[in-house]
């Protein structure tokens, strides 16, 4: 759907009119934006989806939709990559939910070892919570898709794959769970 066939649609059910008086903007310039932009014919004008559609994809940053979502009254998860749907991937997958766990009890554990949260920290334990909520929805996701099928089964069938067991690299040595079991990251940090 193209932005202005989204803004005609809502403004099915919102006036115009009084988007135009809450913004202060001329009634036409509202219904321009409903309208699909054609330079040549002077019709349409570039509405405020578009402008955010540009500014994200400039930027390439999405605390812009994090903040969006959140004004209302929601939250932002990216689309998971079903590009990977080898179950070697749930192993990373789920250490990289308890590592985000983890970072939060961090931030968390930090702000209230001094029995009060300031603006500040209440700030990095809601950016550590969304992060959270984002790992775990696309994690969740995946598993809904069948990503992870193929170990289901084989967990079925009484082969049980460990998250703790260790990782083995290309030259088939092994390794702490997870990896390295170091962070590059401090707690509190967004990776």
């Amino acid at each position: 759907m193209q932005s202005h066939e989204l803004l005609r649609e809502v403004f099915q059910n919102c006036s115009p009119k009084q988007v135009a008086a809450q913004l202060g903007l001329s009634l036409s310039m509202i219904y321009k934006w409903a309208e699909p932009g054609d330079p040549t014919a002077g019709s349409g004008s570039t509405n405020p989806l578009d402008r955010i559609d540009a500014l994200i994809r400039c930027t390439n940053d999405t605390r812009l939709v994090q903040w969006i979502c959140q004004r209302a009254g929601g939250f932002f998860i990216h689309n998971p990559k079903t590009t990977n749907p080898h179950p070697a991937y749930l192993i990373p997958a789920t250490n990289e939910i308890v590592q985000e766990f983890a970072d939060l009890l961090a931030v968390v554990a930090a702000a209230a070892a001094d029995n009060q949260i300031t603006q500040k920290e209440s700030q990095q334990i809601r950016a550590r919570w969304e992060e959270l909520k984002s790992v775990t929805e696309t994690f969740v996701a995946c598993c809904e898709e069948g990503n992870f099928r193929t170990l289901k089964e084989k967990q079925l069938g009484g082969e049980k794959s460990e998250v703790g067991s260790p990782t083995v690299d290309e030259k088939g040595d092994k390794g702490s769970p997870g990896g390295s079991g170091t962070s590059s990251k401090p707690p509190g940090l967004k990776r």
